[in-house]
């Protein structure tokens, strides 16, 4: 049996995380709130949060036996590999909410196609280049407390992982978000072959290179060559 997984602590698939309102996408007086234009990122204990996180998910990963890393590999991948945190990868970014969720069918590592709603686009800069990632859901979700954002980048299948990354983010108390490429991870697929994980479409190819968060894992499965 395949395990349907993303990546991050990624057993449990999109849905099991999808509980609660995100103020953002509920109220159209929210929504005018969400694209008006985003506060700088908090960078407070960014950076210390960062490392604890990698540092949590290491150890749970080496001692989980859900853990997508085989037991025979886990000397040679863990500890996961990642550039330096660079605050220049982190960005403000507004979320313009689409009228009406499109359901689309996001290809995946097993060629099973997963049915996604595209909630929005998230608008934002990253080194004095405008840009745009779209934001998903898992069809059918009614209460959402992540949004689910793949994507590709000019790493993708030689620094980073072929088949892609991902980032999930969370509602803020303003209704605006911060898109952290340090916090960009592998899905779990890059580790395991039977995982399966859904691809980045199109729109979330970013034509810059991404030199942030997860790297790829020494030994990439057959989908490193998904995107290329």
């Amino acid at each position: 049996m395949r395990r349907r997984g993303r990546g991050d602590w990624g057993t449990r698939g999109l849905r099991a995380r999808a509980r609660a309102l995100v103020p953002c996408l509920l109220s159209p007086l929210l929504a005018i709130s969400c694209v008006s234009g985003p506060g700088a990122p908090d960078d407070s204990a960014s950076v210390k949060e960062i490392q604890a996180a990698r540092a949590e998910k290491d150890r749970s990963w080496s001692q989980d036996p859900d853990s997508p890393v085989p037991p025979d590999k886990r000397a040679k991948i863990l500890p996961l590999k990642y550039y330096p945190i660079d605050e220049a990868y982190s960005a403000p970014a507004s979320l313009k909410v689409y009228d009406d969720r499109q359901v689309i069918e996001m290809p995946t590592s097993t060629g099973t196609p997963r049915k996604m709603d595209r909630v929005g686009q998230l608008q934002f800069s990253i080194m004095g280049q405008q840009l745009t990632l779209d934001a998903f859901v898992e069809d059918g979700t009614q209460q959402i407390t992540q949004l689910f954002v793949p994507f590709a980048d000019q790493t993708t299948g030689s620094e980073t992982y072929g088949a892609g990354r991902y980032l999930d983010l969370r509602p803020t108390s303003t209704g605006f978000y911060v898109i952290d490429f340090n916090r960009a991870y592998n899905p779990t697929c890059a580790y395991n072959p039977t995982w399966e994980c859904p691809y980045p479409p199109p729109s979330n190819r970013l034509k810059i290179a991404i030199r942030a968060g997860e790297k790829a894992p020494p030994e990439q499965p057959a989908a490193q060559t998904a995107l290329r």
